[in-house]
């Protein structure tokens, strides 16, 4: 098992605040009004602020969980989940940011499930899990991934699946204002999509998933960043 020690968890507090500049905070003392809410899987891989390059306080509002779900089951039904639409409900967010990454465990996970080859789960995880597993099924019947797919490239299609199908229920949510702008992203440390580790790579803008269109709407400088293994 791997672990830190408390005085190297201080000392590393200490280097953050020790570069911060005297005015940090200055702007946002008095609250936050952040651009974008990005909503990334729980990795330690994946920086959401790194991968934004956000160096400043209140600029990002930055949810993560397993699966990069924007949905929560209350009372039996799915919504949207808290931590997703405060910013948008309360600090004026205009723009979310759905973040998946290649090599996802929750997918792996859920996959695994699926196919009757998952292990046992503590309650908390098997719920975030269990959320994901009609996404996966429902890729599966749609043919998403080939019969007889290797699992990890099963897996990086899904989570491509994962993040549209979440977009879309943002999207599609009452309590999300219709002018809200919704992008889908899938975060490549693995060179799944591209020879660029740490890039982003639109897979759906507002539910729109068509390579072509998303080039379109990204401009010529952008290309690179659209890419699709669904397309």
């Amino acid at each position: 098992m791997s672990g830190v020690s408390l005085d190297a968890l201080l000392e590393r507090n200490d280097a953050h605040a020790d570069s911060l500049p005297e005015d940090h905070f200055d702007a946002v003392q008095d609250g936050q009004r952040p651009a974008v809410v990005s909503v990334c899987c729980s990795d330690s891989r994946v920086s959401q602020e790194g991968m934004w390059d956000a160096t400043e306080p209140g600029w990002i509002f930055t949810p993560s969980n397993i699966g990069n779900q924007v949905r929560e089951r209350h009372d039996g039904d799915l919504v949207v989940d808290g931590s997703v639409l405060y910013p948008i409900a309360h600090t004026e967010t205009g723009t979310a940011a759905v973040v998946g990454h290649t090599g996802c465990g929750a997918i792996t996970a859920a996959y695994r499930a699926v196919r009757g080859e998952a292990g046992e789960e503590p309650p908390g995880i098997e719920h975030r899990i269990e959320l994901l597993v009609p996404i996966v099924e429902e890729a599966l019947e749609k043919g998403v991934v080939a019969p007889d797919a290797e699992e990890s490239t099963a897996i990086n299609r899904l989570v491509e699946y994962n993040v549209r199908r979440q977009v879309e229920f943002l999207r599609e949510a009452p309590e999300v204002p219709d002018e809200q702008r919704v992008y889908g992203f899938v975060y490549d440390f693995q060179r799944v999509y591209g020879s660029t580790p740490g890039r982003t790579y639109l897979v759906s803008a507002d539910g729109e998933t068509d390579p072509d269109r998303l080039r379109e709407l990204v401009g010529e400088d952008a290309y690179d960043h659209v890419r699709s293994l669904l397309a």
